[in-house]
């Protein structure tokens, strides 16, 4: 079973390069053949994987070098394999005793992390779904530190350029949406320090509590990232919790340029990453660090009688303290894995690698005056739109990313910023290199050219 699995793993990694970058054909029928009866007798493992194959090669390619839409995961073989040893020794490690040294190897690819942020000795954090749960955990972690049991006057401060995920886990944390108090940002789609600071005092003197603020490194939208000294200096004024959502870009940190951007993140109280995007792990590696990690504890932390027998923390740590998940994968070896086999220095040349192809094909849109590039990358996402002859320029726009992605060698997505209908594409994926980005403006420069005779 395990080289039959492999045999088609193997190939289809290697058929990658030149597999459609997205497959969106005959979805009917394809899933049509999945909606069956559960079966009382047994297939054999070869039809079974046949058929896996087949559905694999349905939707958008998310792991191969043309995608670069939405934030692309291209997932390591490393940590594939990582993961097959992982649930195949099946050990669970929640609680540090149960498995004492598979739980270090975890906290120590935690530590490594907050590492990289400069966090203190203190800090703890968990290796979670994605920023989704990441930000959910900051949030109640932020709740508990900062307001008392009675939080339905809380307040939190965003920018309209924050992740979806970050409204969705305050609501999920108990806030109305009222709760939510959108911060003005420039025309670089930053948050504005001093109006963050207007707005924090105008609110506590009507009676609201504000306790948290939450900045982007590295916005969905066009990879913006929040001036974070000056928004850390507000939120240390002010008795705020500063959590960081960048679950894209905070990984970025491994390259001297986002480093340099990213000055003052290690004053945040808590970091959301995703090693799924920018350490090309698998999906569903996500990670939350917490500057003080009695803050996260607290916030998590229930007591049960059936947990009696079990240790109490001491160097390793419970887990299931530090986060909503009692029963949860061995996530650490996908992490732990790949770093001791490639070294930290792979990872930073190839987000190094990323930035540059940003810039290289930014620039290339921008020999046309026709295209519309009115935010530089900060990171790796290129945001853009075409003017054309046409009057409804958001319809053009449709079309045009319409005929982009029918090439089928890149898929890029699209937002909306300001009533605008924007293209953007997201270069992340570690199989994805000058070549394909070469073909991509091409791509790009040569369907807006058809489209607007």
């Amino acid at each position: 079973m395990a080289e039959t699995a492999t045999s088609f793993l193997t190939g289809f990694i290697e058929d990658l390069p030149d597999a459609p970058a997205s497959d969106l054909e005959e979805l009917t029928e394809a899933s049509a053949a999945f909606r069956e009866q559960v079966p009382e007798t047994g297939t054999p493992f070869e039809r079974i994987v046949h058929q896996v194959a087949r559905a694999a090669g349905k939707g958008f390619t998310t792991a191969g070098p043309g995608y670069l839409a939405y934030i692309p995961g291209g997932g390591l073989w490393a940590a594939a394999v990582a993961d097959f040893i992982a649930t195949g020794i099946n050990k669970y490690v929640g609680v540090w005793n149960a498995a004492p040294v598979l739980a270090q190897i975890e906290a120590t690819a935690i530590r490594w992390l907050s590492d990289l942020f400069g966090y203190p000795a203190e800090a703890r954090g968990i290796l979670t779904s994605g920023g989704s749960m990441s930000n959910f955990s900051a949030i109640v972690a932020a709740r508990r530190a900062r307001l008392p049991e009675g939080f339905l006057d809380g307040t939190v401060y965003v920018t309209d350029q924050v992740h979806a995920s970050v409204t969705k886990s305050a609501v999920l944390a108990g806030f109305p949406e009222r709760a939510m108090r959108v911060v003005p940002r420039d025309a670089a789609m930053r948050m504005q320090p001093e109006a963050l600071r207007h707005m924090v005092r105008a609110d506590r003197g009507a009676g609201a509590s504000p306790f948290l603020v939450v900045a982007s490194a590295g916005t969905t939208n066009t990879g913006a990232v929040d001036p974070l000294a000056n928004i850390a200096d507000v939120a240390s004024e002010e008795d705020l919790w500063l959590h960081v959502d960048g679950a894209y870009g905070g990984l970025f940190q491994l390259t001297e340029r986002a480093h340099r951007a990213f000055a003052g993140i290690e004053r945040a109280d808590s970091i959301a990453v995703d090693p799924h995007k920018t350490m090309f792990l698998p999906y569903g590696t996500g990670a939350l660090l917490v500057r003080d990690g009695t803050r996260l504890r607290e916030a998590h932390s229930v007591h049960a009688d059936y947990l009696q027998d079990l240790a109490e923390e001491e160097e390793i740590p419970n887990f299931t303290d530090y986060s909503p998940e009692l029963s949860r994968d061995f996530r650490g070896l996908r992490l732990w894995l790949p770093i001791k086999l490639h070294g930290l220095q792979a990872f930073r040349e190839a987000l190094d690698e990323k930035l540059d192809l940003a810039r290289f094909l930014f620039e290339e849109l921008t020999e046309s005056d026709r295209f519309e590039l009115p935010w530089e990358p900060e990171l790796s996402v290129v945001a853009f739109s075409y003017r054309s002859h046409a009057g409804d320029q958001n319809q053009f726009n449709r079309k045009l990313l319409e005929r982009i992605n029918a090439s089928k060698r890149v898929f890029l997505s699209s937002t909306m910023i300001d009533g605008r209908f924007v293209i953007r594409a997201c270069i992340v994926s570690h199989r994805t290199h000058r070549d394909r980005i070469e073909e991509a403006a091409e791509i790009i420069k040569k369907a807006a050219a058809d489209l607007d005779t």
